[in-house]
């Protein structure tokens, strides 16, 4: 089974809640799919990356709406954007390897191990970023 989620489900998408509430929620659903079931030998995976050159990442930097701009800068901001051959490649090998969580951008896990180590912070500092792009 493999979950295409986003590092929103990790570390929260400025400007989008939706988008975010939904992927912290494929994360979770993927987890939990992983936990119940990978001892029946289900494999399970969950793709995290953060900019992926697709439809979705141009219409929101293009968006008329400023929110979703702001939503889209946050993203071509973090890290490079990568193509979706990339991310394909990298699910192939997790799938072979049985590898839980696929971050096509490393910086994500480091992102995540900061959000984790000191929340409030992490939050300010998300404040902060938010206040920058928009």
């Amino acid at each position: 089974f493999v979950a295409v989620a986003s590092a929103a489900g990790l570390l929260t998408q400025l400007g989008a809640a939706p988008y975010s509430v939904t992927k912290h929620a494929a994360v979770g659903f993927a987890e939990w799919l992983a936990v119940s079931y990978g001892d029946r030998g289900i494999g399970v995976s969950c793709v995290c990356p953060m900019g992926v050159d697709t439809p979705l990442l141009r219409g929101m930097s293009e968006s008329p709406d400023a929110t979703m701009r702001v939503a889209g800068a946050a993203v071509t901001s973090a890290g490079p954007v990568i193509g979706p051959d990339v991310v394909a490649d990298m699910v192939v090998q997790a799938i072979t390897d049985g590898t839980f969580l696929v971050l096509p951008h490393p910086e994500v896990l480091t992102m995540y191990r900061h959000k984790a180590a000191d929340y409030e912070r992490w939050i300010a500092g998300m404040r902060r970023y938010q206040d920058a792009l928009g």
